[in-house]
């Protein structure tokens, strides 16, 4: 559920994406630092070519190569492990993004199958998978899985499932979407985690806070057969150099700065539960990730939260995510600059105020 929109301007937000950082004013005169006056638009030193072979190498990859979505490079990535094993099938985690936002586009456009693996409400096990009959193309991991607050699986237990989906013959690939935040976790360099994949793919917006856009990368041949489909789906747009600009400035001022998110994410998550007016988990977070749960029908915190954009310039959050339980709901924290902003002592009061004027409403 998303919180209705208002003309009030956003001062202050727990929300990362929220508009106050990300001015077209301020995100140009930041990008202006990282660019050189004879820098060309596209070409192998522009901006797009620097991005690529800068993830490439962070990554440990042979090669990578900018979409303009994530939904692109994914189903692209999919795609391609299909029709190399003649297998339409691949599993993740029944709330994977491929499934919960993208209208079933692997289905629609590739006639691809999709098996979702384990409950929906916990991490995807060896054991998720071994119970799936059909031979698989690929296999999905999301690091961290957002949509159940941001958990990862042990490196021993992600080392082990990867090595039982090889066996099978089936590819594996890896949702970095969240990359940068799941790196504390494992305490391994982002190369040695993806290694463990043969495609990966990381968002250029969420934890880097550009843009728009996405890059996949893996051994070359892959990538050279991932520019024909980004060709085929309308991606290979030109002039991107905006969106790899904006994400080299996120690379280079924001990725360092995880470990110190993660350390403000387990405060406020302590904070939260000691007062107890609401429930954060999970407790120990284990990313820059969390989630509120509330004890108020979604309804009413949305209009609380609007109220409190339109009284104060707060914006708690995103969107409401409904539960069995209709009297209950929560929303996402990821914490980035804005969150940051905001001791947790501030964040304890501001749920504080949320659940009062939802209770009042």
């Amino acid at each position: 559920m998303t919180t209705p929109q208002t003309g009030s301007p956003v001062r202050q937000a727990l929300f990362l994406h929220a508009p106050i950082r990300r001015q077209p004013h301020l995100v140009l005169r930041q990008m202006l630092d990282y660019v050189d006056p004879d820098t060309p638009p596209d070409g192998p030193d522009g901006p797009v070519a620097q991005l690529e072979r800068s993830l490439a190498t962070l990554l440990g990859k042979p090669a990578a190569l900018f979409f303009p979505t994530g939904t692109m490079a994914q189903q692209t990535a999919l795609r391609i492990h299909a029709d190399r094993r003649g297998r339409p099938a691949f599993a993740a985690h029944p709330q994977s993004h491929l499934q919960a936002w993208e209208k079933q586009g692997y289905a629609a456009v590739h006639g691809l199958r999709f098996h979702p693996a384990g409950d929906r409400h916990r991490l995807m096990t060896g054991d998720d998978l071994a119970a799936i009959g059909e031979p698989l193309g690929a296999v999905v991991w999301e690091l961290p899985q957002r949509d159940i607050g941001g958990l990862l699986p042990a490196w021993d237990d992600l080392t082990a499932q990867v090595s039982a989906v090889r066996a099978t013959g089936a590819a594996t690939h890896l949702d970095g979407a969240r990359l940068w935040e799941a790196q504390p976790f494992y305490q391994r360099p982002l190369a040695e985690i993806a290694a463990l994949f043969d495609t990966a793919y990381v968002s250029l917006y969420k934890g880097l806070q550009g843009i728009r856009g996405a890059v996949l990368a893996a051994d070359e041949t892959t990538i050279r057969e991932a520019a024909v489909w980004r060709t085929r789906l309308g991606g290979n747009i030109h002039d991107a150099w905006p969106l790899a600009l904006a994400a080299l400035v996120g690379l280079d001022t924001l990725a360092a700065r995880t470990v110190a998110y993660h350390a403000h994410t387990i405060a406020l998550v302590q904070a939260i539960n000691t007062d107890g007016a609401a429930l954060a988990w999970p407790d120990p977070p284990q990313t820059p990730i969390f989630h509120v749960h509330l004890p108020a029908a979604p309804a009413a915190v949305e209009n609380a939260a609007t109220a409190m954009l339109t009284d104060r310039g707060i914006q708690m959050f995103g969107r409401t995510r409904s539960a069995p339980d209709p009297t209950r709901c929560s929303f996402e924290i990821s914490v980035g600059d804005n969150a940051m902003a905001f001791t947790p002592t501030q964040v304890v009061d501001l749920i504080r105020e949320l659940l009062h004027r939802a209770a009042a409403s």
